[in-house]
């Protein structure tokens, strides 16, 4: 685990039915990379995090009546999930639809200079994937899109 100092200030945490299986698909699929496993006697999943780039992940089971996998909530999402790759997002998206992701959105270009894809995993969750492809101003995004911009970086 990183130092306190060097962790990263945000990660997410996803609920699964089957965390362990989640594990595994989520390394085959998206190239995520376990760094901690903690299971109980029973061989029970008690905490995990994957890593991607310098982001953490923590995958978990419904382990309190307040979390639950989007499989146990007719497929809806409290949150979705957006990574920024580094890497040939088009690939990327070929790995996940391999693995058996279910492809909601296909990469795109969109008017801010990102590409980006949408996909399902098998419990529901909703991830997104952006690859910055161009630079592009305010000014510019504005006229492409039609929208009012604030706090563009």
């Amino acid at each position: 685990m990183n130092k306190p100092s060097q962790r990263p200030s945000l990660g997410s945490a996803v609920c699964y039915k089957d965390p362990w299986a989640a594990l595994d698909w989520l390394e085959r699929a998206f190239g995520f990379e376990r760094t901690m496993v903690i299971s109980d006697a029973e061989g029970r999943l008690a905490h995990s995090e994957m890593r991607f780039g310098d982001s953490y992940l923590m995958v978990g089971s419904e382990w309190a009546e307040f979390t639950a996998s989007p499989s146990s909530t007719n497929g809806k999402n409290t949150q979705t999930i957006h990574v920024h790759l580094n890497e040939d997002i088009d690939a990327h998206c070929e790995r996940a639809r391999s693995a058996g992701a279910t492809i909601l959105q296909e990469p795109s270009d969109q008017f801010y200079g990102h590409r980006t894809y949408r996909a399902r995993d098998p419990e529901g969750h909703v991830w997104t994937f952006g690859q910055t492809v161009r630079h592009v101003t305010r000014e510019e995004a504005e006229t492409a899109s039609g929208l009012k911009i604030e706090g563009w970086l």
